[in-house]
């Protein structure tokens, strides 16, 4: 387990061995992390824990769980009651059983509105941050405000 800095651990939550959340990270009330894929209570399983890596600046809403071995991208949003199975891109937005990518969130936690894919171009009208849509990649650079 590694836990970065100003990171934010609200009620409720268990950080397991084989998590890391890097600086930033928000973990909502009661959202979970798992650390083995098919638990049995009879079978012991320690040696099968998967690597969770939950990237800067992320936050992960209330009642939502992390399946073991995901990697959530920088700034990625999961919405309250989610359950990721499966790596999360930076920026995006996912709600959902399974979650399912639905927008785009700013490093400064606004919506961003660009289309899933595509080409296109948005500035934050907070930060003056630019963000670059190519293919079904978000990237983000500083503005200069």
């Amino acid at each position: 387990m590694r836990i970065g800095n100003n990171v934010k651990i609200q009620n409720n939550v268990s950080v397991y061995d084989n998590v890391t959340l890097e600086d930033d990270v928000f973990c909502g009330p009661s959202m979970v992390f798992t650390n083995v894929y098919n638990p049995r209570s009879a079978v012991s399983r320690k040696d099968e824990y998967r690597d969770t890596v939950v990237m800067r600046g992320a936050t992960l809403g209330a009642n939502c769980t992390i399946i073991c071995g995901s990697r959530i991208g920088q700034h990625a949003f999961i919405g309250a009651g989610a359950v990721v199975n499966r790596d999360v891109k930076p920026f995006a937005l996912m709600v959902g059983v399974p979650a399912r990518h639905i927008g785009w969130m700013s490093a400064q936690g606004e919506q961003v509105e660009l289309p899933l894919e595509g080409e296109g171009s948005w500035i934050c009208s907070t930060t003056g941050d630019h963000y670059q849509l190519k293919g079904d990649q978000l990237s983000h650079s500083l503005g200069s405000r």
